[in-house]
């Protein structure tokens, strides 16, 4: 199965899928921390015809989230940014064909337009902490929980100290559970 996983540089997701046999690959604009030869360094939007089975994107939620909504007020140029993100958002979810789609974010501005398909927590699949996060699903079914922490810790985004980057990566539990999952998935649909 061919696998793009759009707005990643860490490879989280793509090394569970590349685990599993699978030809996954990152895109990001920057640079990767992982395997160069698995990266696509470009604007996703140029490679979503490639010929993909399963594409897991991460669209950056800077001018999508709720999050920095006080900084509307005093910098207007904002609004144009969260116009272009959120057209970016749907352009990934909606404009091409790639059989099978995750487009992941927090609570924030697409939800205005079309509901998300599942909300998920990291302490649903095995990582101690609180992080809302919305999936939109095109033709993959919800992800099943897989290992509940009852008492998590708090909310990641909140510490000031992590950086963007950081707070941006996907929880290994998460990815595990999307590599695992929806490829089983595919493989029964396809047969």
């Amino acid at each position: 199965m061919r696998v793009l996983v759009a707005c990643e540089f860490s490879q989280i997701v793509t090394r569970n899928f590349r685990e599993l046999g699978h030809e996954a690959y990152s895109c990001d604009i920057i640079p990767t921390e992982g395997n160069p030869s698995w990266h696509i360094q470009d604007d996703v939007l140029n490679h979503l015809g490639d010929g993909w089975d399963l594409m897991i994107a991460h669209p950056e939620c800077t001018y999508l989230s709720y999050a920095g909504e006080r900084w509307f007020k005093s910098q207007p140029e904002r609004h144009a940014k969260r116009l272009a993100a959120l057209v970016f958002f749907f352009r990934l979810l909606y404009t091409h064909k790639i059989p099978y789609i995750c487009v992941e974010n927090p609570r924030g501005y697409p939800l205005k337009f079309v509901q998300s398909t599942q909300v998920i927590q990291p302490h649903y699949f095995g990582d101690n902490v609180t992080k809302v996060t919305h999936l939109w699903l095109k033709n993959l079914p919800p992800l099943l929980h897989t290992s509940f922490c009852p008492n998590p810790y708090i909310n990641w985004t909140k510490f000031g100290h992590r950086s963007k980057s950081e707070r941006s990566r996907t929880f290994p539990g998460i990815a595990r559970a999307m590599a695992t999952q929806w490829s089983s998935f595919i493989e029964k649909e396809s047969r």
